[in-house]
């Protein structure tokens, strides 16, 4: 027995070393994708895109103004004159907060009469949006602090927050929603992966093409299964949604359209997976190697704009960043097309090109 065993052993250490591709995989998961996580990983609020409405046009108010840009949780991206225009980028995302300063403002902080403030918080992510009303709210103090003693009189600043899309900061909706995307990357790539590295085994792909078919049929009749499947499997999910009490307030037959756009994505990236590899393992392996790092750029764990620079230029090219923003823009914010228009071309431009180059690779590695 033991000698049997050694030998057993020893064959199969040699064909894992021998096995380049998941040597290679090991390797990046040990080191690559924990350089990858701790980097990409960070919960600490930062960098969050700011909005201001300045209506009091005071030293008093540049003076918070520029507090809240040199501050690390903010970053001053828009100076507007109206507050429609600045709720307008709150509800693109292109701003997170929105700062109102209202007429007088300077005047009713010295003469402690209470000035009022407007901040305006998405609330999709309650995470994000708990922290960055705290921090905003110590900035405003640390505003007061400066001016009242000069002023020598009591009172202060008084901040109205108002909290859009999800007005108790519940965690469960920005949850629910980040599963379903996810969801929809992972069959979309693993499923087609599966499929056509089934059929490489078996030797069944071989006897396919001698049939009177086309490679392009026999590419079409692989994927098209899995989009009409993720199409359906939002049925379900929405029963979930449901139960956790998440708002639809979007069209969902807009949802459903963006989503088969989305598919296209992920089926590419499944097809592009099968065709160099060479057993279910390696295709499994590979479908995770792909998944782990489009999951941290799509700003489902953690903010993009927290991340360095170069992980959110990254991020571009990650078709789940777009449908997270999608689907939160959907279902929590009642956003329509004329609003996600930027991110369902961008999602389209991925899709179409990663579609095209798996064909094209498909094609090439089958005949």
């Amino acid at each position: 027995m033991g000698i049997a065993l050694f030998g057993l052993l020893r064959k199969e250490l040699v064909q894992f070393f021998r096995d380049r591709l998941i040597l290679t995989l090991i390797l990046w998961l040990y080191t690559i994708e924990v350089v990858i996580c701790a980097v990409a990983l960070s919960f600490d609020v930062s960098h969050l895109p700011l909005a201001v409405v300045d209506e009091d046009r005071s030293a008093l108010s540049r003076s918070l103004i520029q507090k809240f840009a040199v501050s690390e949780t903010f970053d001053l991206k828009f100076q507007e004159t109206r507050v429609a225009t600045a709720t307008d980028l709150l509800e693109k995302g292109d701003a997170t907060m929105v700062l109102v300063i209202p007429a007088g403002f300077e005047g009713a902080l010295l003469a402690g009469k209470g000035a009022q403030l407007q901040l305006l918080q998405d609330g999709t992510n309650s995470n994000i949006a708990a922290n960055a009303v705290n921090d905003a709210l110590l900035i405003v103090q640390r505003q007061e602090r400066e001016a009242l003693p000069a002023a020598g009189k009591k009172g202060g600043a008084v901040p109205l927050i108002r909290i859009w899309y999800n007005p108790d900061l519940t965690t469960s909706g920005f949850i629910v929603l980040s599963m379903i995307a996810l969801a929809g990357m992972m069959v979309g790539v693993i499923h087609p992966a599966a499929s056509i590295v089934r059929e490489k085994e078996r030797g069944t792909i071989e006897q396919l093409l001698v049939t009177p078919i086309s490679t392009l049929e026999l590419f079409l009749a692989k994927v098209t299964p899995t989009l009409i499947m993720g199409v359906l499997s939002i049925f379900p999910s929405l029963v979930i949604v449901r139960v956790f009490d998440v708002p639809l307030q979007g069209s969902l037959l807009l949802f459903l359209v963006l989503t088969a756009i989305f598919l296209l994505s992920a089926i590419a990236l499944g097809v592009l997976i099968a065709a160099y590899s060479r057993t279910l393992q390696q295709a499994l392996l590979l479908s995770f190697f792909g998944l782990f790092p489009l999951m941290f750029l799509s700003g489902s764990l953690t903010p993009v704009e927290a991340m360095p620079a170069f992980l959110q230029s990254l991020s571009l090219l990650s078709p789940l960043r777009y449908y997270m923003d999608i689907t939160v823009g959907i279902f929590l914010k009642g956003a329509g097309l004329s609003v996600l228009w930027d991110e369902a071309l961008a999602m389209l431009a991925i899709g179409v090109t990663l579609f095209l180059v798996s064909l094209w690779v498909f094609r090439r590695r089958v005949q």
